[in-house]
């Protein structure tokens, strides 16, 4: 996104949408409906929600203190699947839900409680390095969406994987699964992430 002029982003993006779907009936219409439009609206939902989710990160990294603020997005993302792993590991017992029946609740609180500490840890040292001085509750409060956010991301993640019958989105990294397996949590976070985060200069 950086080599997009800023004021013409969302414009570029506007008329990005309807090009697009129009090249999928396109296909539709082409291959005499081999490929239907269910089959199209997965398509469009597969180019659109990473792209346009992710597209708030350069833009969060491009406010005043970006460099800063963006690194709360990743310890959100990594404080939740960390402690909801481990937490889960330990100590679950009640399972969340059948789209990813190795998930429970105490793990789905475990990666709340995690994130949190992580993000907190990081405005202390924020705090002290840069004199920025970031409100504490307002973090925690941030912090909390952010995970509940990333969790429905990784459900959300697991639901496609279901739907599309496969383990993994690809076998890129070995034993993980692809790009998108490890920033599944990271591309739903993005765009919340930065307007909770915008109203901290």
């Amino acid at each position: 996104m950086h080599f997009l002029p800023y004021l013409y982003l969302f414009n570029i993006i506007a008329i990005m949408i309807p090009v697009v779907i129009t090249l999928l009936f396109l296909i539709v219409i082409i291959t005499n409906m081999k490929y239907t439009v269910k089959d199209i609206a997965m398509a469009f939902f597969g180019i659109s929600y990473i792209p346009l989710f992710l597209m708030f990160i350069p833009l969060l990294y491009g406010m005043n203190n970006g460099n800063i603020l963006v690194w709360y997005i990743i310890f959100a993302a990594w404080g939740t699947d960390i402690f909801a792993y481990a937490v889960g590991k330990l100590w679950g017992k009640h399972k969340f839900s059948k789209i990813s029946p190795n998930k429970s609740i105490e793990g789905c609180i475990g990666g709340i409680i995690g994130a949190v500490l992580l993000n907190l840890i990081y405005t202390i040292v924020c705090n002290k390095l840069f004199s920025i001085a970031m409100p504490y509750s307002y973090i925690i409060i941030s912090t909390i969406i952010l995970s509940i956010i990333s969790q429905i991301g990784d459900f959300s993640a697991s639901s496609i994987k279901r739907y599309a019958g496969i383990k993994d989105f690809s076998n890129l990294i070995p034993g993980h699964g692809g790009m998108i397996d490890r920033i599944d949590s990271m591309i739903f976070i993005a765009p919340f992430a930065y307007i909770l985060l915008m109203f901290i200069r």
